[in-house]
């Protein structure tokens, strides 16, 4: 039976890499070392033996190479390992708990991949383990995928220069435009001239931070909330709203003078960049009928 178990899981892995391919999409288990490198993860601190989601294991440590992301075997020298573990399944033989290391709520295996391997493909949805936690400053998910790591990497980046993640829960700043973190950076550092001129002291960069958090990104937001334009751009996040407003801000006050508020700004900036063509036909042809030096989008 382990041997029949083995092929099956061994045809699903052939396929699976097959679809992938032609997909152009990725089918390999994560490495932990990338994830420790790129999320800058801590410890790891023991917590004990756990029952563990098997769907929530998405990678190892060292044996990556092995098996694909759903735990199949993807290389044939893992053939009579594999059938041991498979037997020992199929006799009821109590095997030792794996080791994990576990960032945000994904797990990534110490010992015991043919263990997980053989567990997922005959069903089983859990497994006991020795979990070691590895803290990061972000949220990650199971679904975590290899490309998304440059930009977690950002944000990661981000939340070590600026402290933002000790203020708790009322920080929620995420982008989804690839290489946006460093514009972040410089909104605050020009934040920080300013109030270090203003108040004839050097402020530090976490100290002006804060302040831009609090006087200038979170207004920003509201306002953002408040007109529902997050709602005329699927898949993205406040946090792009805000670059993008702040940006046509600047731009539609160099045009029309200083009176252009945010809420003038998120406005129009929705009306004409909506990712739905009919809005933007509606604005490009209202745009011919109204003052030039009209900018308010209720009349766009």
């Amino acid at each position: 039976m382990a041997q029949l178990a083995y092929n099956r899981a061994r045809n699903k892995a052939i396929w699976r890499d097959f679809w992938a391919r032609l997909q152009g999409r990725p089918n390999d288990l994560l490495a932990f070392d990338d994830i420790r490198e790129k999320l800058r993860a801590g410890g790891p601190i023991y917590k004990g033996l756990q029952t563990i989601p098997i769907k929530q294991i998405v990678g190892s440590v060292d044996r990556y190479m092995d098996f694909d992301r759903a735990f199949l075997p993807s290389q044939t020298y893992t053939d009579h390992r594999w059938r041991r573990i498979g037997t020992a399944y199929f006799e009821d033989i109590i095997l030792p708990p794996v080791s994990l290391y576990k960032v945000g709520d994904a797990y990534f295996v110490v010992d015991g991949n043919h263990r997980v391997s053989v567990a997922h493909e005959l069903g089983r949805e859990f497994i006991d383990a020795e979990v070691y936690e590895c803290p990061v400053r972000i949220p990650v998910a199971p679904d975590i995928e290899p490309e998304s790591l440059e930009q977690l990497s950002e944000r990661v980046q981000f939340l070590m220069q600026t402290g933002l993640d000790r203020l708790g829960d009322k920080v929620d700043i995420e982008l989804s435009i690839d290489g946006a973190y460093p514009l972040l950076i410089e909104h605050i550092a020009m934040h920080r001239y300013f109030q270090s001129v203003e108040w004839s002291r050097d402020f530090t960069f976490q100290e002006a931070a804060v302040q831009w958090l609090e006087e200038v990104y979170q207004p920003t937001v509201q306002v953002i909330r408040e007109t529902g334009i997050l709602d005329e751009f699927p898949r993205r996040t406040e946090t792009d709203l805000y670059l993008w407003v702040v940006e046509h801000l600047y731009y539609l006050r160099e045009q029309f003078g200083e009176s252009i508020t945010t809420e003038d700004a998120a406005r129009n900036f929705a009306s004409q960049f909506t990712p739905r063509p009919l809005k933007r036909l509606w604005h490009h042809l209202t745009q011919h009928l109204i003052p030039q030096d009209e900018v308010h989008p209720d009349n766009t």
